[in-house]
């Protein structure tokens, strides 16, 4: 009989153990808090340099002879260019060797339907060749970030956008004319009834133009 009473209090007290762990467990999950949940990243806008790296790369492996032909941002949804930075970056390559142009497009994040993150390479097109309004830049000769050429425009512009305040960016391209030796950044605000244009060489960063 005691032997059946020690054997019933074992059991009583494990069963107890067991319970009283089981609710302080439940206690201590309830009081803890839950883990907080990391917050989403953005990813941040580029420089025209950084997006041309990744490009150029890759147009270089399609042609040894490539040289670029211009650049520019493009606007995407749920994101908004500023200071000389975009999200995506386009870029047109040309192979004189090949007679083709291809377009290059450089995204942070993907934004359907324009673009997908990272590279995307667009189809061989046939090229005629430079004209007086669209010649090879020369690698070497791009120098003038995208953000330097956007700063030094605003300084230029500085007392026409104070008397047009509001107006918007409406261009920011690097290209090559028979009118510079170097490449020029053309960054222009409004229209061409009322706006301001400004060209920035994109080798030594001096303004050359002011309307």
């Amino acid at each position: 009989m005691g032997a059946f009473l020690t054997r019933c209090s074992l059991t009583m007290l494990a069963s107890a153990a067991l319970l009283f762990t089981g609710c302080s467990q439940s206690i201590k999950s309830a009081d803890q808090p839950s883990a907080a949940k990391a917050p989403a990243t953005v990813a941040e806008l580029v420089t025209a340099k950084t997006a041309f790296g990744p490009m150029y790369k890759a147009a270089f492996g399609w042609s040894s002879d490539v040289k670029l032909l211009h650049m520019t941002p493009k606007e995407v949804p749920g994101f908004k260019n500023e200071a000389g930075k975009s999200a995506v970056w386009e870029a047109t390559f040309a192979s004189a060797s090949k007679h083709q142009i291809r377009v290059y497009t450089y995204a942070i994040d993907t934004v359907p339907p324009p673009a997908h993150k990272g590279l995307s390479v667009g189809i061989p097109m046939a090229w005629a060749g430079q004209t007086r309004d669209s010649m090879p830049i020369e690698i070497a000769a791009f120098s003038v970030d995208s953000d330097a050429a956007y700063h030094a425009s605003t300084t230029d512009a500085a007392a026409w956008l104070a008397k047009n305040p509001g107006k918007p960016l409406s261009s920011l391209e690097l290209g090559s004319t028979y009118a510079h030796q170097s490449p020029v950044w053309y960054v222009a605000w409004g229209d061409k009834k009322a706006g301001y244009v400004a060209l920035v060489d994109a080798t030594s960063g001096q303004v050359y133009k002011r309307k």
